[in-house]
């Protein structure tokens, strides 16, 4: 029972941090909306922002997860980077709200820095570990990591965000190919 009320929480602090904003979300609203006593939201997180906090990297988790099934590592880059590009969109077109909650937190002072900071380094570390490997291989640019990795993800919202936009799009083969072309030339080392 009170996993299902720790979910409610979650569950509706996601669709109010979504539709009001953060900072117009109060953890009364919460607990009412979740239909539980506001002393209920302080027994499973010590404040609002700790309950951001735990949204943002448990759903950061799903979203490592999803893209890491579909990882088969082919032992070819670009079609292991091809898969986990459209896995993740794919992950975004079927949440939606949680896409949109990343669009607007990912790069919030609503998310602590050490928060985003462990989303990139532990729960994405797979990432990073395919880029170094396409930088040992020649096959991506020799540039920072840390720069990579902002890039990559900057790609992946604004990606997202043209997808959510135009979802007919994203059933359509050139586009969802073009897409996974520009994220990938934006790698390759320059000529």
């Amino acid at each position: 029972m009170a996993t299902d009320k720790k979910q409610a929480l979650l569950d509706t602090a996601l669709t109010l941090f979504v539709k009001q904003g953060f900072y117009a979300t109060s953890t009364a609203s919460i607990a009412r909306q979740a239909g539980v006593a506001t002393g209920t939201l302080f027994h499973h997180f010590a404040s609002k922002d700790a309950l951001m906090n735990h949204l943002y990297l448990s759903i950061k988790q799903e979203f490592a997860d999803a893209m890491v099934d579909k990882l088969q590592q082919s032992g070819d880059l670009q079609s292991d980077a091809r898969v986990l590009w459209l896995s993740a969109i794919g992950w975004a077109m079927e949440n939606p709200l949680k896409q949109e909650f990343f669009s607007q937190y990912s790069l919030s002072p609503s998310v602590a820095h050490q928060v985003r900071e462990q989303a990139m380094t532990g729960i994405l570390s797979f990432i990073a570990q395919l880029i170094e490997q396409g930088q040992q291989a020649g096959l991506l640019a020799n540039h920072p990591l840390a720069l990579m990795r902002e890039s990559c993800h900057g790609q992946y919202i604004a990606t997202t965000r043209f997808f959510l936009d135009n979802p007919e799009l994203w059933q359509d083969d050139v586009h969802r190919e073009a897409s996974f072309q520009l994220f990938w030339q934006s790698m390759r080392p320059l000529s």
